[in-house]
């Protein structure tokens, strides 16, 4: 049996502007180790608002969050903070590399704000992470001379360098053409596959969602389906 590494247990949220207005339905499911997970729904079903939630950036809910068994729901902010740079990688719909910086520069940020290896660990580490993804030769290029792929690939490099529990995509294609979202999708399935890294991605893109492992289709703040995509 796979590790459960995630488990929304009977999730509400609800919105007070202009009115009171449920968002979130008793929402309750598990995600396993190395699962590569897409959930899907019409905007405003409130996939990005389950997501916000999973990724403890919000805390005003019902229910309870664990991850890795241990129970988020509740915690500081503080403690969620630290808790999510080390075990959450994030990929957006934009990449938001820093343009000023260097690419290793970006990617080695997460881990010198988590402070648990030295700067020389984290460059070596860091780099490995790029070579994984095909960037190690555009180390030292500033990140707004990449293309849009290319900086989207930095991207998940950088959501990687803390080897993170979980990495949670907001349309981590959404942005780009057909050719590159084909590549960025065959990363992720590399690396659930092959490092058995779990994916939560949410997305708008059919194609991306039926490659996954499983989809979890939303409707108006309800789960109506989450059963594995093949």
């Amino acid at each position: 049996m796979k590790e459960v590494v995630l488990k929304a247990d009977k999730l509400n949220k609800y919105f007070y502007e202009p009115t009171k207005f449920q968002v979130l339905k008793n929402i309750s499911f598990e995600v396993k180790k190395g699962e590569f997970v897409s959930i899907v729904g019409k905007s405003g079903c409130g996939k990005s608002t389950l997501l916000y939630l999973l990724s403890t950036m919000d805390t005003d809910y019902e229910g309870t969050i664990s991850m890795t068994g241990e129970k988020l729901t509740g915690k500081s902010k503080n403690d969620l903070a630290k808790f999510r740079n080390e075990h959450i990688g994030f990929v957006f719909q934009f990449h938001y590399l820093l343009p000023e910086f260097t690419v290793l520069q970006n990617v080695m940020i997460p881990a010198l704000k988590l402070g648990k290896f030295s700067k020389k660990e984290i460059e070596e580490q860091a780099l490995a992470k790029l070579a994984l993804l095909g960037m190690e030769e555009h180390a030292h290029k500033l990140s707004s001379r990449l293309s849009g792929g290319q900086q989207q690939r930095v991207a998940i490099a950088r959501a990687l360098i803390n080897n993170p529990t979980i990495i949670m995509g907001d349309e981590p294609t959404g942005n780009l053409d057909k050719k590159n979202t084909q590549n960025v999708f065959e990363i992720l399935k590399n690396l659930s596959q092959t490092y058995h890294q779990t994916i939560i991605a949410v997305t708008h893109d059919t194609d991306f969602a039926q490659n996954s492992d499983r989809i979890i289709e939303m409707s108006d703040g309800e789960i109506i389906n989450g059963e594995s995509a093949k």
